[in-house]
């Protein structure tokens, strides 16, 4: 069983380290929160905010190339109450180098809106409460 102090970390390799952690620092506003050099071949940085459960690493090992997303259904989806709060986040989105693309998935365009990033994954801003 987990408890409340367990933290998610998701991870995943890019080609552009530098400008992703940029997009995702600016684009949402995270912090970086630790990053590495040539730690058995691989570099990396952790972003995210020191109070949340959650964090993403983004990793590159030299002389591999990952290439793109593998499918536009690759997501990350953070979703938003207040609209204002909404609002100047897909504005930070935009300004931080974050393509707004239609979804694949249609549902959420109805009350969102799906940037892409320049290695062609997702993330999705909803102006919805989450619930189940």
């Amino acid at each position: 069983m987990m408890s409340k102090s367990t933290i998610l970390r998701v991870a995943r390799p890019t080609d552009n380290l530098e400008a992703i952690t940029d997009m995702y620092v600016t684009g949402l506003g995270f912090k970086l929160l630790g990053d590495f050099k040539d730690h058995n071949g691989f570099d990396g940085s952790i972003i995210g905010h020191e109070k949340h459960n959650y964090h993403f690493e983004f990793t590159h090992h030299e002389g591999v190339s990952v290439g793109r997303a593998p499918t536009q259904d690759n997501l990350l989806v953070f979703y938003f109450t207040e609209a204002e709060a909404w609002g100047e986040s897909c504005k930070q989105m935009i300004d931080a180098g974050f393509k707004v693309v239609p979804s694949y998935n249609d549902y959420w365009d109805v009350v969102g809106k799906t940037f892409e990033d320049i290695d062609g994954y997702r993330v999705v801003l909803q102006n919805r409460e989450w619930s189940v």
